[in-house]
């Protein structure tokens, strides 16, 4: 059971605030809902009945977000894009915030290396709004500041183990060896 304040993640969806918790007649039956606030002053609806069975849950701690950023400096990420994303999907549906994390870094590093499909861009704007939105009110900072930690950590990430593997597969290097001697 939450209250009326608590700070919770709807998964798909991101972190937000618990407003207040009312009871609606909806189609003949009275149930009780939470009213959630969510960013970009979003108001959703969950029933309270049934919260936990999809997924809301409190949001991390402060010691949980340091774990979590440390999730973007990691490196791993599958080739076959239809494995890559199932498995993607699967963990955001599971709103957990270290699996989203890594969305995050592995679609990041994907869009570095050479692009994403339209389906995988939508996927990490959504990964990265979760991210952000728990991170804001886990970090008590803003969205900004959030933001910029996050694209620093993939930025360091990339350059540490992926860098050198994208200068090798350049277009150019495929067809003109360099070695450094100039002639």
């Amino acid at each position: 059971m939450f209250n009326v304040g608590d700070k919770i993640v709807y998964p798909m969806h991101g972190a937000g605030v618990i407003d207040s918790i009312e009871e609606k007649d909806i189609l003949g039956e009275k149930q009780s809902y939470y009213i959630l606030k969510m960013p970009g002053e979003v108001k959703v609806m969950v029933p309270t009945a049934k919260a936990e069975e999809v997924g809301v849950r409190n949001i991390i701690d402060k010691s949980s977000a340091e774990k979590v950023i440390s999730v973007l400096e990691q490196d791993e990420m599958d080739k076959n894009w239809n494995k890559r994303y199932r498995d993607n999907m699967d963990k955001m549906k599971s709103g957990d915030i270290y699996e989203i994390a890594d969305v995050v870094r592995n679609l990041s590093f994907k869009q570095k290396e050479k692009g994403l499909s339209t389906g995988e861009k939508k996927m990490l704007n959504n990964a990265r709004q979760i991210l952000v939105s728990e991170l804001v009110l886990a970090e008590h900072s803003n969205k900004d500041e959030i933001e910029e930690l996050v694209d620093n950590k993939i930025n360091n990430s990339f350059l540490m183990f992926k860098a050198d593997d994208t200068a090798k597969q350049s277009v150019v290097n495929k067809f003109i060896p360099f070695d450094g001697a100039t002639s």
